[in-house]
């Protein structure tokens, strides 16, 4: 499960995993130990977590205070109750997005002063891809063909003082045609622009943790979708 948490990277993985090599500089056993705002430094492992400790660790990293932490790896000790955790804790919304190509350039969207990739919420009878689709012509008024999934990500966010977690499935798009593009300046988005891999590179630096998840994850999976 690829989480983020105010930003912050959070891989939910069952008991037996362990987080990639070289990813990690400290590793805290929740069978044995207390989690605390201060053992969550830069690349943290947390060991045997429960659904209360989950509980404790979204009350630690989401909050106002800036932390310390860069990425969290989760090792459940039930992953299927901490999934259920999650769902009865927030309500969940549905949605999808495109990464766009336009032979080697990638179409991003520039909103809410970062960086993004258009997405939106799924309606009521849609299927995933049809969502994918209609968000990017609505978004960026451009025509393309639909291809693989790449990866799903959750994100937390709060409106209305309400907790949400949002599932958003992202898909791999071809540009057909792009002669009417403009920016759905009523959905707050400034400007669209095609950028080259080294450009996409430094808007990621604007960018939120789970796009640039996304285009990692293209990248890792690229042969094969």
């Amino acid at each position: 499960m690829n989480l983020f948490v105010n930003d912050i990277p959070v891989q939910i993985l069952y008991l037996d995993e362990e987080p990639p090599s070289g990813h990690v500089n400290f590793e805290i056993d929740a069978s044995t130990e207390e989690i605390t705002k201060a053992k969550l430094i830069h690349h943290v492992w947390i060991r045997q977590v429960s659904v209360q400790d989950m509980d404790l660790i979204l009350d630690l990293i989401n909050s106002k205070v800036p932390t310390n932490l860069f990425s969290l790896y989760v090792s459940a000790k039930d992953y299927e109750a901490l999934k259920l955790f999650f769902k009865t804790k927030f309500k969940v919304v549905k949605a999808a997005g495109g990464l766009i190509r336009k032979k080697d350039k990638f179409l991003m969207i520039y909103r809410m002063k970062k960086w993004d990739l258009p997405k939106g919420k799924k309606e009521s009878g849609e299927t995933y891809e049809e969502t994918a689709l209609r968000e990017v012509g609505e978004e960026c008024s451009v025509q393309v063909k639909l291809g693989k999934k790449i990866c799903t990500t959750w994100h937390t966010y709060t409106m209305n003082k309400k907790s949400m977690l949002k599932k958003t499935r992202w898909y791999k798009m071809d540009l057909v045609d792009d002669s009417k593009s403009k920016p759905a300046i009523e959905e707050d988005i400034e400007e669209l622009r095609w950028m080259t891999q080294k450009e996409v590179y430094h808007a990621l630096e604007n960018s939120y943790k789970s796009i640039r998840f996304v285009f990692e994850e293209y990248y890792r999976k690229k042969e094969k979708i």
